[in-house]
């Protein structure tokens, strides 16, 4: 239930981080990848570690704020692999500000990349999910998107948002046998977060808020993209399944034993 061979997934921003940790993951439970990023270049790392793996991998360059550019690299997925049966919607960014200082710009980038770019790559690959009467959509969100962090607001209300929509969208395509879930990351180390860990006594704060006191480790994540990329989680749709370590419970620092 839980192999992927003969499969076609499309993974997006799988550059680096999490994404391409995505890509890899689904190429060892067998499936066939494409894998995005704003550059070619950038994407040849990943495009050979899956080609190791014994996988077919086509690389294609997309900007998930150019309507024209995510609809070309989704059509050039389809043409080259013959249907996309997994998207993994994980593209995202963010600008780590107070709330005083995020300008309308800022806004833009970060809820215009992170949720309309989501949606809208899920709805150039539904159509030839739905005409085949099969699809898997994991949208990447966030612990955010169910708690609040001081200076993400913007980030937050996308994640926010990815949730709800995620919700909507299992109801629009369920009918077609299309699952649509969540896949919601706690506290992992990224190269767009790098600099948070950094700060030792910011790592011990939220390590101690977390009940198995550790952050993220990529591996972590695997299991789970595998299993709502497959056909073990048949019946599951509209959820968000949180891999937090169990921050988003709302632990606090234990008490001093007496």
């Amino acid at each position: 239930m839980f192999d992927l061979t003969g499969k076609k997934a499309f993974v997006s921003g799988a550059s680096r981080g999490l994404g391409r940790q995505f890509a890899l993951a689904l190429a060892r439970a067998g499936a066939d990848v494409a894998i995005t990023s704003r550059t070619l270049a950038s994407l040849e790392s990943t495009k050979e570690e899956v080609r190791t793996i014994g996988r077919e991998c086509f690389d294609v360059e997309m900007d998930v704020l150019e309507e024209q550019s995510l609809h070309q690299a989704a059509s050039s997925a389809e043409n080259h692999f013959g249907q996309i049966d997994i998207l993994i919607n994980n593209a995202g960014c963010n600008i780590r500000k107070p709330a005083l200082e995020v300008t309308w710009q800022d806004w833009q980038t970060i809820v215009d990349t992170n949720l309309r770019g989501a949606f809208f790559l899920a709805q150039a690959l539904a159509g030839g999910m739905i005409s085949k009467g099969y699809g898997r959509i994991v949208n990447i969100g966030s612990v955010t998107c169910v708690a609040g962090y001081a200076g993400l607001a913007p980030y937050g209300a996308s994640r926010g948002g990815i949730r709800q929509m995620t919700m909507s969208l299992s109801h629009d395509w369920g009918p077609h046998g299309i699952t649509v879930n969540c896949l919601a990351p706690g506290w992992f180390k990224t190269e767009q977060n790098a600099s948070l860990y950094e700060d030792k006594d910011w790592v011990e704060y939220v390590e101690e808020r977390i009940p198995l006191a550790r952050v993220g480790r990529p591996g972590d994540l695997d299991g789970t993209c595998i299993f709502l990329s497959s056909d073990a989680s048949a019946y599951i749709t509209g959820q968000t399944i949180l891999v937090d370590g169990g921050i988003s419970v709302g632990a606090m620092k234990a008490l001093p034993k007496k």
